[in-house]
C-alpha cells in the first residue's frame, strides 16, 4: 500500500443590487495563475482544479457534474496527515492529548476558512444562482470544503512533495501560535471544574447571535454567582464560549483563586 512520503466579518444580507454586483466581480481570469502565486503549482488537469472548486449546487444546475466533495474527503486526510506528521515533529515534548488538541485547533471548519479568506479562494467558487445570492461564497462551511477540495486536488496533480509545502506555507505560523495557547483550548471544560470547587455549581453560559443568517456571529457571556466574569465575540458558538471562559478564568486567577488545578 502506498504511503504518502510526508505528509471578519461578514457583510450585511445583501440587496439585489449588491448581489448582482458582488457576482460581477467574481473574476474571469486565469485560476491558474491564482494557484501558481498561491501554492506554487499550475495544475496539469485544469478539470481537476475547476472540480475541486464545483459546490454541489452549481453542479446541480450544469447536468450533474461531479462536485468537490470527493476531493473534499481525501484533502481532509491528507491535511490531517500532514498536520500530524509537522506538530509530532515540531513538538516533541507534547504528549499524546495536547498533541490532540493542537491537531484540532488547526484543522477545523472556522480556521480553514479563515485560510481560504485569506488566500481569496471564494472568488473561484462554482457556485449554483441561489447559492451565490445567499451569500454562499462567504460561507464558513463551503469555503472550508474548497480548501479542503484543493488540497485533495493538488496532492492529485502534484503529488505529496507539493501538497506538503502548500500545507506547511499555509499552517506554519499558526503551528507556532497554537501551541503557544493550548490552555485556552479546553477553557470552558476547565472553568466548569474550577467553578465547581470553589462555588459548588458550574457558570452560566449565555449565547446570543446576531449578523446575516447565513453567517452569523455569536456572543458569549460566563456568569458566575450572578457576575458576568467574561464575554467575548466569535465566528461559532464554541470558538465565543471558549475566548470568554479564558477570559473569566484570567479574572478568577486575578482575584487569588487557584486555576492551575481542577
Amino acid at each position: 500500500m502506498a504511503v504518502f512520503s510526508a505528509l471578519r466579518k461578514l457583510p450585511r444580507k445583501l440587496s439585489r443590487r449588491d448581489r448582482r454586483l458582488r457576482r460581477q466581480e467574481v473574476p474571469a481570469g486565469d485560476i491558474n495563475a491564482w494557484t501558481r502565486d498561491t501554492a506554487n503549482h499550475v495544475f496539469t488537469s485544469e478539470p481537476l482544479l475547476r472540480q475541486a472548486m464545483a459546490h454541489r449546487s452549481w453542479c446541480a444546475e450544469h447536468g450533474g457534474r461531479p462536485s468537490n466533495e470527493r476531493l473534499e474527503f481525501l484533502g481532509d486526510a491528507i491535511l490531517q496527515w500532514i498536520i500530524t506528521d509537522l506538530i509530532f515533529e515540531a513538538h516533541p515534548s507534547l504528549n499524546e492529548g495536547a498533541l490532540t488538541d493542537l491537531r484540532k485547533s488547526l484543522v477545523n471548519a472556522e480556521t480553514l476558512a479563515n485560510i481560504a479568506v485569506e488566500i481569496k479562494l471564494g472568488q473561484w467558487l462554482q457556485l449554483g444562482a441561489g447559492e451565490d445570492a445567499a451569500g454562499g461564497r462567504f460561507k464558513g462551511s463551503i469555503l472550508a470544503d474548497a480548501l479542503e477540495a484543493l488540497i485533495g486536488a493538488l496532492y492529485l496533480d502534484g503529488g505529496a512533495d507539493k501538497v506538503r509545502a502548500f500545507v506547511t506555507h499555509l499552517m506554519g505560523d499558526r503551528i507556532i501560535d497554537q501551541a503557544e495557547r493550548l490552555d485556552e483550548f479546553d477553557a470552558r471544560s476547565h472553568l466548569i471544574r474550577i467553578c465547581v470547587r470553589e462555588f459548588t455549581r458550574p457558570p452560566v453560559l449565555e449565547i446570543s447571535s446576531s449578523g446575516a443568517p447565513h453567517q452569523p456571529t455569536f456572543t458569549a457571556r460566563v456568569v458566575i454567582n450572578g457576575e458576568e466574569m467574561g464575554a467575548e465575540i466569535g465566528r461559532t458558538k464554541k470558538a465565543a464560549a471558549q475566548a470568554a471562559s479564558t477570559i473569566a478564568l484570567s479574572k478568577l486567577q486575578s482575584r487569588g483563586i487557584d486555576i492551575g488545578r481542577a
